[in-house]
């Protein structure tokens, strides 16, 4: 009950900010919990496949998503996200922590770039049209790169995704914001298959950690509307720097 209580709370902060949280829950679970990285990373990633459910369905039903594009990006992102977890079964416990932690902090730039930059490159620029060899070209340099890091560090990469729908794809913002839910399904699916051939992933924890989360995020959207547009974007930002530095403390 601990664990399902914490993460409740934990979903109310991450629903009422908007974040993904993924790497939260890893240092959540490992630092207070004391449950072994690996574990927590596989738990993570398998937890995404739930958490992302309804927010892909809500942008499929609003039209925010390139359906070709998030299931070419989508499908690279998944053979690289296995392959990721097999690489994190290779990493030592303590370099896993730090590694994971960098990637939080690097998170929390792109995240910089996504908010407070490339938003404002993307309303000017026109939609271009590219050929399918291209397309598949471009996905599958997008989905490789973020299904490695989602499957190595058990990050979702939402960020990652968003910046290379963005810029690589040619997506548009809302499209980007609602494709990337598309893409990190069969990602935290396929690593989260990983983590579990290796015996890195716990169902009674991984249930523990959904039904928190779930029922906390939902709870904690009620009450975005509440608080202003620069507070939401800079709590974006500080959640995966707060989350890499509980993990350096471990």
């Amino acid at each position: 009950m601990a664990i399902v209580l914490t993460m409740f709370v934990l979903g109310v902060l991450l629903g009422f900010v908007g974040a993904g949280g993924s790497g939260f829950i890893i240092a959540i679970l490992t630092v207070i919990f004391g449950v072994p990285i690996h574990v927590a990373l596989g738990t993570s990633l398998a937890a995404m496949v739930f958490t992302t459910l309804s927010g892909a369905y809500s942008h499929f039903r609003q039209g925010n998503i390139s359906i070709k594009t998030g299931l070419i990006v989508g499908g690279f992102g998944s053979v690289a996200s296995y392959f990721g977890s097999k690489l994190a079964g290779l990493i030592p416990i303590h370099s896993l922590h730090w590694l994971t932690a960098g990637m939080l902090f690097l998170s929390a730039v792109i995240l910089v770039v996504r908010l407070f930059i490339v938003q404002k490159i993307k309303a000017d620029n026109k939609k271009e049209t590219t050929s399918n060899l291209i397309l598949i070209k471009r996905a599958a340099v997008v989905g490789v790169v973020t299904g490695l890091l989602s499957g190595t560090f058990g990050i979702g990469a939402a960020p990652f995704i968003q910046i290379g729908l963005l810029l690589i794809m040619g997506l548009t913002l809302k499209q980007s914001v609602g494709t990337t839910m598309l893409v990190i399904l069969p990602i935290a699916l396929a690593g989260g298959v990983g983590y579990y051939f290796q015996g890195y992933l716990n169902f009674t924890l991984l249930i523990e950690v959904v039904a928190g989360t779930m029922i906390g995020t939902y709870v904690g959207a009620k009450f975005t509307d509440l608080a202003p547009q620069p507070v939401l974007k800079s709590a974006m930002v500080l959640t995966p720097i707060l989350a890499g530095a509980i993990l350096l403390i471990s």
